[in-house]
């Protein structure tokens, strides 16, 4: 509705995990380094915390994205599966063919893949998106894959990303084997008052923007203090207050903007 009237080439603000938009600030490049070196470095198990709307899954997208053509990736959204539900999902996601139901030729089917690529020096890795909501059962069966290894190294990465309950759900004693193999670990706080505008510069950025549309100080100061800097927040209070300016035909988002955005985001009159 906006976009032409900003002068813009996409809608910045939309809450997909585009890796395009991802903003690197300074605890994410710290967060996307973790990643990138435990999958590279072969580590086996990398966990990834941070709260609801953090940009951990946006992170974990922009990493399978950047990983070399050495790297095979596979990607679980869903984590509400049963063990043998989770083989296939992720057979599936590596383009193999899946034939029946039987876990155990789901284990060798997989085995059989993971020592071809690396025959072929091609490492593998698999992200699994809201991890915290894992059954033990699940995540148990996510530990044996790990004893899928050669002598030298671990055949496939895997990366737990959840929210902060995951810490919780890994401190369970019956869960501690698991746990003691998780070799890289990093959690993403929520970004600072500065981040945050930078974060919203570069989104209008890449969405094309010009220069000529921009939140003022005290604009981004309240996009911080009712999003507390977390990025879904944020997307979803500058979209609004975007659209607030262009009902009144201003490209200065104010205060009034934003507050009028939180009105509607908050359902109040």
């Amino acid at each position: 509705m906006y976009l032409e009237f900003y002068g813009l080439k996409e809608y910045p603000f939309n809450i997909t995990p585009d890796p395009r938009f991802l903003y690197l600030a300074p605890h994410h490049k710290e967060a996307y380094d973790h990643l990138m070196y435990g999958i590279n470095n072969r580590k086996g198990f990398i966990e990834l915390t941070g709260e609801v709307g953090s940009g951990k899954t946006t992170l974990c997208r922009a990493v399978l994205s950047n990983l070399g053509k050495d790297v095979e990736t596979a990607l679980i959204l869903n984590p509400c599966l049963s063990e043998t539900q989770l083989l296939r999902a992720m057979l599936n996601d590596f383009g193999l063919e899946v034939r029946g139901r039987d876990r155990l030729a789901y284990i060798e089917k997989l085995n059989e893949f993971l020592l071809q690529k690396n025959r072929e020096g091609t490492n593998v890795a698999l992200v699994i998106d809201e991890a915290q909501d894992l059954s033990p059962q699940v995540m148990e069966q996510i530990r044996l894959l790990s004893n899928l290894e050669t002598d030298q190294q671990k055949l496939i990465q895997i990366v737990l990303c959840g929210q902060p309950e995951l810490k919780a759900r890994l401190a369970r004693p019956d869960l501690r084997q698991l746990r003691q193999r998780i070799t890289v670990r990093y959690h993403i706080p929520p970004l600072s008052m500065e981040d945050t505008s930078m974060y919203i510069k570069h989104r209008l950025w890449v969405a094309g923007s010009d220069g000529s549309v921009v939140f003022d100080p005290g604009a981004v100061r309240e996009v911080y203090r009712y999003s507390k800097g977390g990025p879904r927040l944020i997307n979803a209070v500058c979209d609004n207050a975007l659209l607030a300016g262009y009902v009144t035909q201003t490209r200065v988002i104010d205060v009034r903007c934003v507050r009028k955005a939180v009105e509607q985001l908050e359902g109040s009159k």
